[in-house]
């Protein structure tokens, strides 16, 4: 078993253990063994030692919610708003992908996020006509390395005459227990569902879903925003049958009452935000304030690639920019000044994207935190490059300094997927051809 000694980095833990300011961790296989101010050499004799001085170590980012099949669309969204997304993706370039398409972005997509310093995505995917669409993508997140999950969703074209429309189609439950049974005992891969909820579906459709998702035992994340609901008064015919719970994930959010979200999270439901992309569409401003004055907060997503970049760290600076904004306005417009200090903190926001991600896919006992007997799921940070010195907070410097450029080293699982800011084990030359041919085919095809 493969024993990896990490000595002298300032080590973020997000645990109850606090940080380090300086320290050493021991992975001993898949697993944190121990983290300590400093380990000595007869715990780890065998041990690979790697010289952590001058490098600040966080815990795997974790992406709540992305749409991994649109990588090969890159900026093509950047200029559309949401109604023009549903329009011209979900009816129109969506329905050009085959399942080489959705592998090559997947696949992608994924290396991308591990080279950003994720090491765990939530995978919405929800163009996937066929069983064959479906083993593509889950073939390229097991190709990439990260840790994922699979949140099986169901295509959304404008139905042709004759045609049921998708919102009045229950969730295939014969495709998800088939890949829960191919893919049972899979280390670094679940599936879990992506249904479509009373936004988007008839009430029997949700009904029928919510149950399936409770009865599978899987997680149940929806979109909840966007243009009107098609049922208003779903939420309160779900919870009345008894199908809300903690196994439910809502993505947006923002046509929730306060009354609604505080009942909810009550219930146990967590939240997911997707700050950049829902300010950039329309949605409205994310409910990551809301939350915070009822004392819960939500994990992030990127949500769309094909309008905004990748990073996870971009993710929790907007979104706490973004939230500190409100507050301060709040506050100057009943009190005609500026607050005296900020509302949110910089450790908040990176709780966003690592144990609220993790608390999101009830995965809080293995990763999101950097604790012995954990998954050895870690970033190193290189905190001596120009635009991070002189670190005076790490968290800070981590949430508010570091680019992708200072991500040197990621771990997944004990196996560094990343080491001196190169991916590790990885041919992307043609790998990036066939996604660049991917993209223009599926594009052209619609005359963009």
């Amino acid at each position: 078993m493969t024993r990896t000694l990490i000595k002298g980095a300032s080590i973020i833990t997000m645990d109850v253990q606090g940080d380090l300011r300086q320290g050493d961790i021991l992975v001993t296989g898949d697993t944190l063994t121990e983290i300590a101010p400093h380990i000595h050499a007869d715990h780890a004799d065998d041990a690979m030692v790697v010289n952590g001085s001058g490098f600040i170590i966080i815990p795997g980012l974790v992406n709540a919610h992305m749409h991994t099949w649109q990588t090969a669309l890159r900026g093509l969204a950047a200029n559309w708003t949401l109604m023009e997304y549903f329009q011209k993706m979900h009816a129109g370039l969506a329905l050009v992908f085959t399942p080489q398409d959705l592998h090559i972005a997947t696949l992608m997509g994924a290396l991308n996020q591990i080279n950003c310093g994720t090491t765990t995505l939530a995978d919405w995917c929800h163009n996937n006509p066929t069983p064959e669409h479906n083993d593509a993508a889950i073939a390229g997140l097991l190709e990439s390395g990260i840790r994922a999950a699979f949140f099986h969703g169901t295509a959304k074209p404008d139905p042709k005459p004759g045609q049921t429309p998708f919102w009045e189609v229950p969730h295939p439950r014969a495709e998800v227990e088939r890949l829960l049974k191919a893919h049972q005992g899979q280390p670094l891969l679940n599936v879990q569902v992506a249904v479509l909820g009373p936004h988007y579906s008839t009430l029997d459709v949700a009904v029928h879903d919510f149950a399936m998702a409770k009865d599978l035992g899987r997680i149940a994340s929806l979109h909840q925003g966007g243009g009107p609901a098609r049922v208003p008064d779903g939420w309160e015919k779900l919870e009345a049958a008894g199908l809300l719970g903690d196994n439910i994930n809502i993505v947006h959010g923002h046509a929730l009452t306060d009354e609604q979200l505080k009942r909810f999270c009550d219930l146990g439901i967590s939240f997911s935000a997707a700050a950049e992309n829902e300010m950039t569409q329309g949605h409205g401003f994310p409910i990551t304030g809301r939350l915070k004055a009822i004392g819960k907060a939500p994990s992030l997503g990127v949500d769309l690639e094909s309008v905004l970049s990748g990073d996870m760290l971009t993710q929790a600076r907007v979104a706490l920019g973004m939230q500190r904004s409100l507050d301060n306005l709040a506050f100057r417009q009943a009190q005609g000044g500026i607050p005296p200090t900020s509302t949110v903190t910089t450790r908040e926001a990176l709780s966003w994207v690592t144990i609220e991600g993790a608390r999101m896919l009830k995965q809080s006992h293995r990763i999101g935190s950097l604790a012995a007997g954990k998954q050895a799921d870690l970033v190193m940070i290189k905190a001596s490059d120009l635009n991070m010195q002189p670190v005076h907070d790490a968290v800070s410097s981590v949430v508010m300094q570091t680019s992708l450029a200072n991500i040197d080293s990621v771990m997944v699982a004990g196996q560094w997927k990343k080491r001196r800011g190169q991916l590790l084990n990885v041919d992307l030359l043609p790998k990036l051809a066939a996604l660049n041919a991917s993209g223009q085919k599926i594009a052209a095809a619609l005359g963009l």
